[in-house]
């Protein structure tokens, strides 16, 4: 899949810059490992923590794992060994005034950032991505808003049906590269993967049929204010257990 331009971009270059850790955050897929990748794979070697192995070894031996991968270093999906980010503040103490010596990935913010601010307060900056816009999408990340100076003139000429079929079809580098894909799939995938591996490791839900009710009628209702009652009632579920399921979904309101 070919490389698509960011907007983050110069933020994350600055970022690297001014601070000895940069965390990348945001959703699965949305491009975090191949925006580090694509930045900095002639400084910094890359690591990743999905194997179960490098997981395992990240987990029970956090000082020789950190010691066996020496900065500058993209660690990615570094959720899977939260109990790092003491060891790293640790060592980048001992050389405070190097910046970009640690950047790390992770796409369920909530225990990222818990562990960020309790471990990396001062020396971290938390950065997120979300999927594509539609100017990376067009490929002009940089391009002036229209209403900002400089911007193009013209109006963007959408039909009606078009305009729709992208808000259905979002932003996510792998439907944007492959526009001829089943869209539909893709997204059920997503939401099973979601189920199967994310959510069982953010909070405890017996029902994961009942949760996917609740995704769809959470979906139903947007562009609406949001009323958790009725929301509770049409499911036959209780108001609190919407409210930590809401929270599950809005991670970075923890941040």
């Amino acid at each position: 899949m070919a490389y698509m331009d960011r907007t983050l971009e110069p933020v994350v270059r600055k970022a690297a810059n001014e601070f000895p850790v940069v965390i990348l955050a945001g959703p699965r897929q949305s491009g975090k490992t191949t925006l580090l990748q694509h930045l900095f794979r002639e400084t910094h070697r890359y690591v990743s923590l999905e194997p179960p192995d490098v997981r395992a070894a990240a987990t029970e031996d956090p000082l020789s794992f950190l010691e066996s991968n020496q900065p500058p270093v993209i660690l990615d999906e570094v959720q899977h060994a939260p109990g790092l980010m003491a060891y790293i503040k640790e060592r980048i103490d001992k050389s405070r005034g190097k910046t970009g010596q640690y950047l790390l990935t992770g796409y369920r913010n909530l225990p990222l950032s818990e562990k960020t601010n309790e471990s990396l307060g001062g020396r971290a900056t938390l950065l997120r991505l979300l999927p594509l816009s539609y100017r990376e999408i067009t490929k002009a990340p940089h391009a002036n808003f229209p209403w900002e100076m400089g911007a193009r003139s013209g109006r963007h000429n959408f039909m009606f049906r078009d305009l729709w079929e992208s808000f259905l079809k979002g932003g996510y580098p792998e439907i944007a590269a492959n526009p001829k894909s089943d869209v539909a799939r893709w997204h059920a995938s997503y939401v099973q993967a979601y189920l199967d591996s994310d959510l069982r490791s953010l909070r405890q839900i017996g029902d994961l049929t009942q949760f996917h009710m609740f995704l769809r009628a959470l979906a139903a209702r947007s562009t609406q204010l949001l009323n958790i009652t009725d929301l509770a009632r049409d499911l036959g579920l209780a108001v609190n257990t919407v409210k930590a399921w809401i929270s599950v979904l809005r991670p970075t309101a923890r941040s």
